[in-house]
């Protein structure tokens, strides 16, 4: 019944040079979680902000489930992260303080069937840096394939 489900964001590996890493649970609707079961999630263009105390997933992407009825979920709001207070308090001081931003990573289900968000606390990668991280991926290409070859 259980289907283990792994939404990645690729384009923030990309777009940002991820500092740390939690995993935070997220509140849901009932037609919210059988969406994300079937694998009908975006979190590409999805960041983190946080109003007052607490931190919400803006713009994350879940389709309504087809077959909701007036309960229906809306496709695109925001959605509460769940964290520990210390580990909320020293993201809130870090995005504060240092200019960085939160961008969820991963959209996954654990072992229990509940839906998780891995965020990342990222600083934004220059134009440099993304070239020198496509060079990188074209040699590792190359190689693998000389590798194959023999």
């Amino acid at each position: 019944m259980l289907k283990t489900v792994n939404i990645l964001n690729k384009r923030a590996r990309f777009d940002y040079e991820i500092i740390d890493t939690y995993n935070a649970g997220i509140v849901l609707a009932g037609t919210e979680i059988k969406s994300i079961r079937l694998g009908k999630a975006n979190i590409t263009e999805s960041f983190c902000e946080f109003s007052g105390d607490e931190l919400f997933a803006i713009n994350t992407y879940i389709e309504e489930y087809m077959f909701g009825n007036q309960f229906n979920h809306k496709s695109r709001s925001e959605r509460k992260l769940l964290l520990n207070k210390k580990e909320l308090k020293s993201l809130q001081k870090s995005v504060q303080a240092k200019g960085l931003t939160i961008i969820p990573l991963k959209l996954f289900t654990n072992e229990k069937g509940l839906a998780k968000l891995q965020i990342g606390l990222c600083k934004g990668k220059k134009n440099y840096d993304k070239r020198e991280s496509l060079k990188e991926q074209d040699t590792k290409r190359d190689l693998d394939r000389i590798k194959k070859a023999f």
